[in-house]
């Protein structure tokens, strides 16, 4: 393992993203605090508030606070829906600025991404910072500004990177380490929540220092895996390589507007996220054999798991989804508030290494509804939305159903359909 001896990575990060794209794309939210919520403008007192602006920040609003909360410290605020497929347009313009600067390396969420330094990088990083600023200034806009980061890994980077927000610039050179990080909070590093911060102070870990002074094995026991020894690495300075990950699921969830949390809407809104999820999914040529359905009750929760055999196609999956609505409503009460709806295609399986089932998978009518669902996507495709679907299509108040920004995925044009 290699210990590195000069910056090699740079990480930024986006400030306040999604509330200054919106503050860019409508010039009288400019100078203005400005909360984003997820549902239209009548729903707003029921609902959180998933995103400020560096104005509603500074006068004490957070983000994920309710809008009574928020209207309380704030009374100024404009209240804004989100716009993901704005927001995925802005995301790719800056990385297309970003990019005539310096390569890509990895691209974290929809806000924040990582480099790799050049020689010239290296030696003149604050010039590499002001190029990237002022590109996105001349050809995006004044209202989105970015933190960067140097250090010798990604991690560190993305410690530094927080550390002047907004707008700001840190370089750790490996001869500042480690006394630039023991000023810092231990909620400072990533990965380190409220939970996990407990956890440590249990085993006599308060400090950023108290962290870096324990040893790597030490925190792979406290973390309970191997993640916790190359934390410790990575916090040492040593070069880290992410690694590989592999598909697991395929599946979205939704806030149902205060209309909709009743059974009858949340199953419709599940049947849309459903067939988004495995628009997905054949998209990038996976199979499922299992269906999840989860319902977040007010104070309540119900979730069910339904065995398919290694399908794609829409009718194979939204029968598998009655069933479990079948099995639901047996179990919550028929007045029950649902509040949260969303479905997960698990157990995944590529397309070229599918296990096929005699008598499940190859019969008539499987094969006949694999090939209409192909069918179904390529005129949807070709005529963009909703030329045909399975069955009814009724979307939530507010849109936008399966086109949620993730914190690890940024939806496709096609998830807007």
């Amino acid at each position: 393992m290699r210990k590195a001896e000069t910056i090699e990575k740079l990480y930024l990060d986006f400030d306040g993203f999604f509330a200054s794209v919106m503050q860019q794309a409508m010039p009288h939210l400019r100078g203005r605090p400005v909360g984003v919520i997820p549902f239209e403008t009548s729903a707003a007192r029921s609902t959180v508030v998933i995103a400020c602006s560096k104005e509603a920040k500074a006068a004490g609003c957070k983000n994920v606070m309710r809008v009574p909360d928020v209207l309380k410290i704030c009374p100024e605020i404009m209240l804004v829906t989100q716009r993901p497929d704005l927001f995925r347009r802005a995301h790719n313009a800056l990385l297309n600025e970003i990019a005539c600067e310096i390569p890509i390396e990895t691209v974290k969420s929809i806000d924040e991404m990582a480099c790799k330094l050049d020689k010239g990088d290296i030696a003149d990083p604050q010039g590499l910072a002001k190029r990237i600023k002022d590109r996105i200034l001349r050809n995006v806009g004044n209202q989105i500004t970015c933190s960067i980061g140097f250090a010798a890994n990604r991690l560190l980077a993305k410690i530094a990177c927080k550390v002047d927000k907004p707008n700001g610039v840190t370089i750790w050179r490996p001869e500042d380490m480690p006394q630039v990080l023991f000023v810092l909070p231990l909620a400072d590093i990533p990965g380190v929540g409220t939970r996990m911060e407990r956890r440590l102070n249990l085993a006599g870990i308060h400090t950023i220092s108290d962290l870096w002074h324990t040893a790597p094995k030490h925190m792979r026991a406290l973390w309970g895996n191997v993640n916790g020894e190359r934390m410790w690495y990575a916090l040492h300075g040593y070069d880290i390589q992410a690694m590989p990950t592999a598909r697991g699921m395929y599946g979205h969830g939704r806030v149902l507007p205060p209309d909709w949390r009743d059974a009858t809407h949340a199953e419709s809104c599940s049947r849309l996220l459903l067939t988004k999820a495995a628009r997905r999914m054949r998209r990038d040529q996976y199979f499922a054999s299992k269906l999840w359905l989860w319902l977040d009750i007010r104070d309540d929760s119900w979730f069910g798991q339904h065995d398919i055999p290694c399908v794609q196609d829409d009718q194979a999956c939204l029968t598998a989804l009655a069933a479990l609505w079948k099995k639901a409503r047996t179990g919550i009460s028929p007045r029950a508030e649902i509040i949260r709806v969303g479905v997960t295609l698990s157990d995944l399986s590529p397309a070229g290494s599918r296990q096929i089932d005699m008598l499940l998978n190859d019969d008539t009518d499987r094969q006949k509804f694999e090939r209409i669902t192909r069918v179904m996507d390529g005129l949807n495709s070709k005529f963009g939305k909703r030329v045909l679907t399975l069955g009814h299509w009724t979307p939530p108040p507010g849109g936008y159903a399966g086109g949620k920004i993730a914190y690890n995925r940024i939806p496709s044009a096609e998830d807007f359909w």
